[in-house]
């Protein structure tokens, strides 16, 4: 019930902070043109980033799990590597190789203009957050029961009525669950608009936030928060009483189509092609402003930068494995509203946009400093701009993501065993370490690392609530890049690229790379 508390106390101040406005402020401030403009840019990148998802990750899961190619297994990984790569450093690389002495101009004499505006925001976010809808589209995709398309095409209807009438339904949990992790990516961005210089309501709300307007800047994260309430609402009313189950499904029976080798050399440039502008281009860019010999001087500094993202996302990971092991228990073992509502909270948390989960904490942490110091408390309790705090945030709003491997596991350890050690003389929490535990800790690593690398990533929650004089890969990545010095950026940006990289190579071995 803490972990409750926790995630839902501080979104709530921001409720109460936003209270604070009289009439006449809040017809001023809050209903104006430029809240409906904001508005409209965001629905805009949104529409646009998740159209260009889409387009990249539609192909891509249809031939990784349908088409008759070789290397699948490789095409996996190379789909799901632009994880590794932040949208800040792809928006950092993609706006640097255009302009006067850009990556174009020193290799080739020629001047692009630089990427920048809404263009540039959509093909920045779409290469990064395209996996998302290719891993849940592959899912869907290999969970279909393939008697059903085969029994629609033995009756009469073609391929094209084939595929809307019994493959498109299948495919839409997995479609609506993919498009709400981009949609909620888009929202709660900063690095990309920031440095694109396309305004939407995350930029909004930072800019509210540094020229120390609390009350408005409340408001905008509410506006936010209300998006994404709307968004949830209408995938559950989407789904509804949505059922896919079949009698054939378990199965396991898929369709495999035939091909000739005429059409597999286009797949593979296409997919090479996508591959190349998610992965190859940044991690290229990055390595050329590497190489200069200025960013040699500045090797010192990104590894203390290094050591920085490592003192907020290691305490972090085992922070959430910590706390979500008795969720996932409870959650597996007696489910009740009590278990939903700790599940739930921490998926409200998740759905958050980070900028907005940030400035609730930034808002009620100098209140609780101002509390304990009348309450004679010595300095050394101070929360706000502290790296506990710091790490607490970044353990709450990604805590979801370790939910989901943990329950995986904690549902398939047979509870018998855990009841055997217990008639055996065992008590409740020896039994649970002896013989679930270790069923489980498959699915805890795999959590622990999810977070450990949205952590190593994560940039609103960290320019908010950073210490002073705190700065991970994360802000100086993106605090050099908006000052267009991208040698100083590219030290920073390669460790996280590197790091990143190994991770989610990691986190795709730890699964097999599942066909």
């Amino acid at each position: 019930m803490a972990v409750v508390i926790a995630a839902v106390f501080p979104l709530a101040y921001l409720f109460i902070r936003a209270a604070e406005v009289d009439a006449d402020a809040f017809q001023q401030t809050i209903l104006r043109w430029r809240n409906v403009q904001l508005l409209g840019r965001t629905a805009a990148l949104a529409a646009g980033v998740l159209a260009g998802g889409l387009l990249l990750a539609a192909p891509m899961a249809w031939l990784s799990t349908r088409g008759a190619i070789r290397g699948r297994r490789v095409l996996t990984l190379l789909a799901i590597m632009p994880l590794a790569v932040p949208g800040y450093v792809m928006a950092y690389a993609l706006r640097s190789i255009g302009g006067y002495q850009g990556v174009a101009h020193r290799l080739f004499d020629t001047r692009p203009l630089p990427l920048s505006g809404y263009t540039g925001a959509v093909l920045a976010l779409t290469l990064c957050t395209y996996p998302y809808l290719f891993l849940n589209l592959r899912s869907a995709i290999l969970g279909m029961d393939g008697t059903l398309e085969e029994a629609s095409r033995t009756l009469g209807r073609g391929r094209v009525a084939t595929w809307f009438h019994v493959v498109r339904p299948q495919l839409m949990p997995g479609l609506l669950a993919g498009s709400l992790l981009v949609l909620l990516h888009v929202l709660g961005d900063l690095g990309v608009v920031s440095l694109m210089r396309y305004e939407t309501f995350s930029l909004a709300i930072y800019q509210q936030y540094t020229i120390y307007d609390p009350t408005y800047a409340a408001w905008l994260a509410l506006a936010l928060l209300a998006i994404t309430a709307v968004l949830l609402w209408g995938e559950a009313m989407i789904l509804g009483d949505l059922r896919l189950d079949s009698p054939h499904a378990a199965a396991g029976h898929r369709v495999r189509h035939a091909a000739g080798r005429w059409w597999q050399w286009p797949a593979y440039l296409t997919l090479g092609s996508i591959a190349l502008a998610g992965v190859a281009l940044p991690v290229t860019v990055v390595a050329f402003w590497a190489s200069h010999d200025a960013v040699r001087d500045q090797a010192a500094d990104a590894l203390s930068s290094a050591w920085a993202s490592v003192q907020m996302a290691l305490p972090a990971a085992l922070l959430a494995g910590l706390l979500v092991l008795p969720i996932a228990h409870i959650a597996a073992r007696h489910p009740s509203k009590r278990s939903k509502l700790m599940e739930r909270a921490a998926y409200f948390s998740y759905a958050t946009p980070p900028l907005a989960f940030a400035l609730a904490f930034a808002f009620i942490a100098p209140r609780f400093d101002h509390w304990l110091q009348q309450a004679g408390a010595p300095d050394v309790f101070r929360v706000y701009q502290t790296l506990p705090l710091l790490i607490v945030a970044l353990t709450l709003h990604f805590l979801a993501e370790a939910i989901g491997p943990v329950r995986s596991s904690m549902k398939q350890a047979s509870p018998q065993l855990e009841e055997a050690a217990r008639t055996l003389g065992s008590t409740r929490l020896t039994a649970f370490t002896r013989v679930t535990l270790p069923l489980v800790r498959r699915g805890v690593m795999t959590g622990m690392l999810l977070v450990f690398l949205s952590a190593m990533k994560e940039l609103p929650i960290t320019v908010v609530l950073a210490p002073n004089e705190f700065r991970p890969l994360s802000y100086n990545a993106w605090s050099y890049a908006s000052e267009a010095d991208f040698a100083g950026a590219a030290p920073h940006a390669l460790m996280i690229l590197l790091t990143s990289t190994v991770l989610v190579t990691l986190l795709f071995l730890r699964e097999g790379g599942r066909r």
